[in-house]
């Protein structure tokens, strides 16, 4: 079932696949354009056609909140106040402090950092509804001090429910799909217009952001998840295990091992299958695991690592410590046998909302720091501009603008 395949031959894994999103920008372009222009209107039409809307209000009511407190355990209480707590302290690590500088030539130089006003928290809730998003997507901007939180989820579980009670949101609407990001976008008669939209989706909510990317701030454009794991020596169960957990969220979900050891890989092959046979997701990840995920062998250590750094994964696990000075692009890294990824996806307190698709390259996860805003100060002195002058004119009348150079000589006329 897990293909073993040498390096040389795994270049269709190492080499991202492209997330075709053109087709799915042509089918949500006309539902971006119609809520834009008619509002809630086009919001209800869609959300009945696409998410089974009944009656006339988008946003959840009292009601459904209250039912929804009774259908959960106690137990579900008590593991979204633990994972609140760590992804709070977390993310408090993460904000940007505002920062001064006096220069003994004249310059005093600053940063201050000020929240986004409203942000838009997007909840998967089809197949698997995810209430730990939301505490991903809210708690961040909460500890950042975003004032507006919103919250869009098709068909939200009790869970989702429950959960945004906790965090006390109070706009939590009842839509998903394009039509649930271009109203946050754009902003409707019932839902405020946001600055900055996250979480994950399916592809036309994937093609909806990448489309209104620049109107409104995303995360970023995300496709299937995926991890890598590197290990030489390990226990075969906890690599299938981990390899599973990522393989049941889609067909499309890749798991990849990267080794020196034939005997782990075989090991772990087998592992893979013994225990697919027993996993309620099995037809989901059973897909996954054939079509696209792998054992592949490497030549050395540094070989492994070097591939890795190419595929730029969502989650990397590394089973040696040592090799994460090595460790150039990866959304989140899981170090250690006691270390899976599924920790990091529910409770540990760094984020899961992370790039896929090798956009590691660029960013790594979710963080309070995407809430906010890092502002520039500067305060010269009159003998500061004075020694600045030369610079600052000389540049501005090679590019030829003259005005500017003058506001800076107009203040050294005495």
């Amino acid at each position: 079932m897990l293909r073993i395949l040498p390096l040389a031959d795994a270049q269709q894994f190492i080499t991202r696949k492209t997330i075709r999103l053109a087709e799915a920008e042509q089918i949500v372009a006309p539902i971006l354009e119609a809520v834009r222009k008619r509002g809630d209107e086009a919001v209800l039409e869609y959300a009945r056609k696409f998410d089974g809307l009944q009656g006339a209000s988008l946003s959840v009511p009292e009601a459904e909140f209250v039912a929804a407190e009774a259908k959960v355990a106690p137990e579900f209480r008590a593991a979204l106040d633990a994972a609140a707590k760590n992804i709070r302290e977390y993310a408090s690590m993460q904000l940007p402090k505002e920062s001064w500088a006096d220069f003994p030539d004249g310059r005093r130089l600053g940063t201050i950092v000020r929240p986004l006003e409203s942000m838009g928290a997007y909840i998967p809730a089809g197949r698997y509804p995810l209430p730990s998003t939301l505490l991903m997507t809210a708690i961040p901007a909460q500890v950042a001090g975003v004032r507006t939180i919103c919250v869009t989820s098709p068909k939200p579980s009790a869970e989702i429910l429950v959960a945004s009670k906790f965090l006390a949101l109070p706009h939590v609407f009842r839509i998903g799909g394009a039509q649930a990001i271009a109203a946050l976008a754009f902003g409707t008669a019932s839902i405020p217009k946001v600055d900055r939209i996250v979480g994950p989706g399916n592809i036309y909510v994937t093609a909806a952001k990448k489309l209104l990317a620049g109107e409104v701030g995303i995360d970023f454009v995300a496709g299937p998840t995926e991890i890598v794991i590197i290990a030489e020596d390990a226990d075969p169960r906890h690599i299938a295990a981990d390899m599973l957990a990522q393989a049941e969220h889609d067909v499309e979900a890749s798991s990849i091992l990267l080794t020196t050891s034939r005997q782990l890989a075989e090991a772990v092959a087998a592992e893979v299958s013994r225990q697919l046979d027993v996993l309620p997701t099995a037809p989901v990840a059973r897909e996954s695991i054939r079509n696209n995920s792998a054992a592949i062998l490497c030549p050395s250590v540094d070989a492994a690592v070097e591939a890795s750094n190419r595929l730029a994964p969502e989650h990397l696990a590394l089973y040696d410590m040592s090799l994460l000075p090595k460790i150039q692009h990866a959304g989140s890294v899981f170090v250690g046998p006691s270390s899976p990824e599924a920790a990091g996806d529910y409770a540990s307190g760094p984020n899961h909302v992370l790039p896929t698709a090798g956009a590691a390259r660029i960013r790594g996860g979710l963080s309070a720091a995407d809430f906010v805003k890092v502002i520039s100060v500067q305060e010269l002195t009159s003998d500061g501009l004075k020694r600045l002058a030369p610079a600052i004119t000389t540049l501005a009348r090679a590019e030829g603008l003259e005005a500017h150079a003058r506001s800076v000589e107009v203040r050294l006329v005495r």
